[in-house]
């Protein structure tokens, strides 16, 4: 019953559309950058469990890449977030219908379901300490639940953190 209900859980949530851009300072050598550290004031738009919450995962996916957190970092993490609310008005067709030989018969209606979504812009920038200039962006756009669960944020939060690092360091096109 438990592992049905997370299985569930990781289908709505992978399901759910979220899209990713990045930006950054092409001239950086983001090979020099093995330490970090957050903004004191980071979280800007999240919830205070919410900040706990992402500062731990990106901790996570910056430190599965060799990097390390310091007191005296390289670069510092700011993260912040907007949010808009939008209804959902979806509809549900109920339909019964017969027809042949020159006669038809039809009736069709819907039903309406309204739910609440939270449209996210999660923003993860990282700045160079020594001059505070911004080297690298990530920023996700994805659709969050109204009504969700601790442990459904945590899913969704490493998710979405998991997509905008993935692109972290840049690797130069040429």
């Amino acid at each position: 019953m438990k592992y049905g209900t997370l299985l569930l859980l990781l289908l709505c949530i992978g399901c759910s559309s979220s899209k990713v851009v990045y930006d950054y300072d092409s001239t950086t050598d983001f090979s020099e950058y093995k330490t970090f550290n957050f903004f004191e004031d980071v979280g800007k738009g999240l919830t205070a469990l919410d900040v706990k919450r992402v500062t731990h995962e990106v901790k996570l996916a910056l430190e599965a890449k060799g990097m390390q957190l310091s007191e005296t970092p390289a670069m510092y993490v700011n993260i912040f977030a907007e949010e808009r609310e939008s209804l959902n008005r979806n509809t549900i067709g109920v339909g019964i219908g017969s027809g042949g030989a020159n006669v038809g018969f039809g009736i069709s209606g819907g039903i309406p379901i309204e739910s609440r979504k939270i449209n996210q812009q999660l923003t993860i920038d990282f700045v160079e300490s020594k001059n505070n200039q911004l080297i690298w962006q990530g920023i996700a756009t994805a659709d969050l639940r109204e009504k969700i669960t601790p442990e459904q944020k945590i899913v969704y939060y490493q998710k979405i953190i998991e997509k905008v690092l993935d692109k972290y360091p840049p690797k130069d096109i040429e």
